[in-house]
């Protein structure tokens, strides 16, 4: 097909590119010039493992392009994929502005039948307000259909070449051939329901989602008090078929872009429908309170933070992205400041992001693990990282003031800590102390 992605963020981009490499010739939208400039030099300005190979490839091939001509765009295509940001509003509502202003510009472009796809997270009723706004700017025939999106950052683009489902919702059944065809090409576990049910499955996923975290953080607290292990708990657990084992991992709870404003937006939707989503309020609750136990751990194992020099392993909110929107390390980071902690902060990739949003005289920004460590009185796991995981803890005592772990993400077997000479505080399991069999590395 014809496809003009109107947003290029990780939704809009990473689709645009797949539709690209399923053999669909693709031009990928977006009103900031200096973005697009980088973009049309196969430069990626999301940080996604692959993604600049297939940018480079399918632009050599001539099946992908990027501009910010919208109405051109809408102009040479048969289908139009919406991927613009829906942020929340200070009350928890999904922030329909940019939709709209799409969809007015679509409308105005119009110039013959066109199928418009919204692939934005949106709440129920939205495509219903799109096809509204077309309308009102256009006589020409044309088809509003929601395709939501169910990649994850880190892994956007084999998710999007290899998803678990697609699910497509429509009100015009005589699209279902052209739609499904269109996306036979990633996967055959394709669900079709109308337009509303579309737009409800990507919100009540996310939230089911976010529950089993919360609910599994719950879990490690509890496991804490009475001596369990949750890594344990959390693998019995998954080998239920009824449960799974994905999104059992307990730690300092969720973050980015998609859970924490999915989830409010459904506390949100619901209260507009005089319903009043318990449940969920509690799940949002827990992931808030889950990021400072970190914090009482640090001051469990130092007495105070005040004046203490805290390494900082991780910034963004998980591994293999640079996205720190609404990251526990920030909050993290930002009360142990408050509370007069100097900070020696490192990631691999989110540093000058978090370096925009964070400036403080008590930080210092590092360029490795190992110099965020040194000369700290304890050393924080905030991001799962392989780079952390591959760290051999038995060298942290040769560098730190001292050997104090807290790991918020539960990444060292308890068969590594015993071998270091260090003091580990994780979620949920026993904290280990120095073990007489620690060993000296090998240099």
């Amino acid at each position: 097909m014809e496809m003009a992605v109107i947003g290029t963020g990780y939704v809009g981009l990473v689709s645009g590119v797949c539709f690209a490499e399923a053999g669909n010739t693709v031009v990928c939208v977006d009103r900031d010039e200096t973005k697009i400039a980088l973009l049309q030099r196969a430069k990626s300005p999301i940080f996604e493992p692959g993604i600049e190979a297939y940018m480079a490839r399918n632009m050599e091939a001539g099946r992908l392009a990027f501009t910010s001509d919208v109405a051109a765009a809408v102009r040479g295509s048969d289908m139009i994929v919406i991927a613009v940001g829906t942020p929340s509003l200070s009350n928890g509502e999904a922030d329909l502005r940019f939709i709209r202003e799409v969809a007015e510009a679509v409308g105005q472009a119009m110039n013959g039948r066109k199928i418009v796809a919204v692939k934005s997270t949106v709440p129920v009723g939205t495509n219903e307000t799109v096809r509204r706004i077309i309308a009102e700017q256009t006589d020409e025939p044309f088809d509003v259909v929601s395709i939501p999106e169910f990649l994850r950052e880190g892994s956007a683009i084999q998710d999007t070449l290899h998803p678990d489902r697609i699910v497509i919702g429509l009100d015009n059944r005589e699209l279902e051939p052209t739609l499904v065809g269109l996306h036979r090409a990633f996967t055959d576990r394709i669900y079709v329901t109308d337009v509303r049910s579309a737009e409800m499955i990507k919100y009540a996923s996310n939230a089911f989602l976010a529950t089993k975290i919360s609910f599994i953080n719950e879990i490690s607290n509890i496991c804490e008090k009475v001596g369990a292990d949750v890594t344990q708990v959390a693998a019995g657990m998954g080998m239920d078929t009824r449960i799974g084992p994905s999104f059992l991992n307990a730690g300092i709870g969720y973050g980015g872009s998609c859970f924490p404003k999915d989830t409010k937006a459904l506390i949100q939707l619901a209260g507009n429908v005089d319903y009043e989503f318990k449940l969920l309020k509690s799940v949002v609750e827990v992931n808030a309170d889950q990021r400072y136990k970190i914090i009482a751990k640090l001051e469990q194992a130092l007495g105070h933070v005040q004046n203490a020099v805290i390494g900082i392993w991780g910034l963004s909110f998980k591994a293999n992205t640079d996205d720190i929107r609404d990251s526990p390390a920030f909050d993290i980071a930002q009360t142990l400041l408050r509370r007069g902690a100097r900070l020696k902060l490192y990631d691999p990739v989110a540093m000058e992001k978090m370096k925009e949003k964070l400036d403080h005289p008590f930080i210092q920004w590092c360029e490795s693990a190992m110099e965020a460590a040194a000369s700290a009185d304890a050393v924080c796991l905030l991001t799962d990282w392989q780079e952390f995981k591959d760290v051999d803890l038995r060298l942290l005592i040769y560098v730190m003031n001292q050997p104090i772990v807290v790991d918020g993400r539960n990444i060292f077997a308890a068969e590594q800590v015993a071998m270091a000479n260090v003091r580990y505080y994780a979620v949920g399991r026993p904290n280990l102390q120095a073990s007489d069999r620690a060993e000296a590395p090998a240099v």
